[in-house]
């Protein structure tokens, strides 16, 4: 008696197998459906089994042609095995990969370590020697500046005693110029010449000393002295020897 219960029960595992990739694996043989897209070196490749050995197995005389529902059956002996010697030998080459790793990355951070703390202690000595130089440029540098800034105080000094020296001389020639000429008196008078300096009537016109005030007729007379002789020390001098200036 035909049952229909049964009937529907293998309709449903057929229907598995094939939603599942078509295939149904025995000790022996793999038996797969071709599902659209498939190609022999997809499921050569799937399988672990050559294309080659695929088409020799189901007469296929053009390895680039299979049609959608095709029936494949093809050797799978030693698929299982090969995979699990595949997997246990990737497996262990994980765990060597690992364990080398860890290992080079141990020596690894040891030699960086070893290499910071050198480096740190270069760098200390670096900064230790950068500082030392540092501070006796420094040191050197203050000395000059010292040494610099005491020849020049010393070289204004000089410079200071010099024109002090200078102003005293131009000031005691000038007085004994003024002494020669009219022992003071603002209102000398010798001819043409008149006041402090016996300057000429030319020679007020130029410069002054018109009037009977002291400073007026003072730096007429410096005028003249400076056109003239350029200092009342050279004034003098030429006066002491001609008698005149």
């Amino acid at each position: 008696m035909f049952n229909i219960k049964k009937t529907l029960t293998i309709a449903a595992g057929v229907a598995g197998a094939l939603a599942f990739g078509g295939a149904h694996a025995s000790a022996d043989t793999t038996d797969y459906v071709v599902q659209s897209g498939d190609t022999l070196n997809k499921i050569s490749a799937k399988y672990n089994v050559s294309v080659d050995k695929i088409a020799a197995q189901n007469n296929i005389s053009n390895v680039n042609w299979i049609v959608t529902g095709q029936h494949l059956s093809f050797a799978t002996d030693d698929t299982t095995s090969t995979q699990t010697a595949s997997t246990t030998t990737a497996a262990a080459d994980t765990s060597s990969t690992t364990q080398a790793a860890s290992t080079t990355s141990s020596t690894d951070n040891t030699a960086s370590t070893s290499t910071q703390t050198a480096s740190t202690t270069t760098a200390a000595a670096d900064t230790s020697s950068t500082t030392q130089a540092a501070s006796t440029t420094s040191s050197t540098d203050n000395t000059a500046s010292t040494s610099t800034q005491t020849a020049s105080t010393t070289t204004a000094a000089t410079s200071s005693t010099t024109t002090s020296s200078s102003s005293s001389s131009e000031t005691a020639a000038l007085n004994a110029l003024i002494a020669r000429e009219s022992s003071g008196n603002v209102n000398a008078t010798n001819s043409q010449y008149y006041g402090l300096g016996q300057l000429s009537a030319q020679a007020r016109s130029i410069y002054g000393g018109n009037t009977a005030d002291y400073n007026d007729q003072l730096n007429a007379m410096k005028a003249y002295i400076a056109t003239r002789y350029g200092t009342a020390v050279n004034a003098l001098a030429h006066s002491n020897s001609t008698g005149w200036y």
